[in-house]
């Protein structure tokens, strides 16, 4: 329904050594600018989602455009629910929403700048080499999500193992051997 979410996509032009990480900043981003906008105490889930109290509230997708050089740019989207909605069946015991979280109304319009306030501070974080701040970020809001079973598709079947950390290129190891 109109109103009911909050949806923008941005166009980045990262340097090479950013882009591993930019799905990883962004997600961090959005906790911060819904923390920062709500007090919404939101955490993450890999990589790209946002999870709050009853389900999932935000996504985060990166698209990249590429050359024979190398990635020329990322068209980073994301979506928040602002209010309930009528979600889809297959999707409504999962998803949730700041204002029903929190019970009250919330301005959209702030909720907006915050998040494009902190995604712009953890964006410049790895344009400048400083990748350390935004893993140790999104290890913090993780943190309920780590060490924990993990199930996934790797085109010869289903493999089970658990989510140990994320590492320097964005990718998350997985101990095969616990199940």
């Amino acid at each position: 329904p109109s109103g009911a979410g909050l949806y923008a996509s941005i166009l980045l032009r990262p340097a090479p050594h950013a882009v591993p990480l930019l799905t990883i900043a962004a997600g961090v981003g959005v906790v911060e600018g819904n923390r920062a906008s709500t007090g919404l105490q939101a955490m993450l889930k890999w990589p790209n989602d946002v999870f709050a109290g009853a389900g999932k509230l935000a996504g985060i997708l990166a698209e990249a455009g590429a050359t024979t050089a190398g990635v020329s740019h990322v068209v980073l989207g994301f979506g928040i629910n602002l209010r309930p909605a009528a979600y889809p069946a297959e999707v409504a015991s999962r998803a949730t929403s700041i204002e029903g979280e929190l019970g009250r109304p919330v301005d959209p319009g702030v909720v907006l700048v915050e998040c494009l306030a902190a995604l712009s501070s953890r964006y410049d974080d790895l344009q400048s080499g400083r990748p350390g701040s935004v893993l140790e970020a999104w290890r913090a809001y993780a943190g309920p999500m780590l060490c924990r079973p993990v199930e996934w598709d790797d085109g010869t079947g289903a493999r089970r193992g658990v989510a140990e950390d994320v590492d320097g290129t964005g990718g998350m190891p997985v101990d095969v051997g616990v199940n």
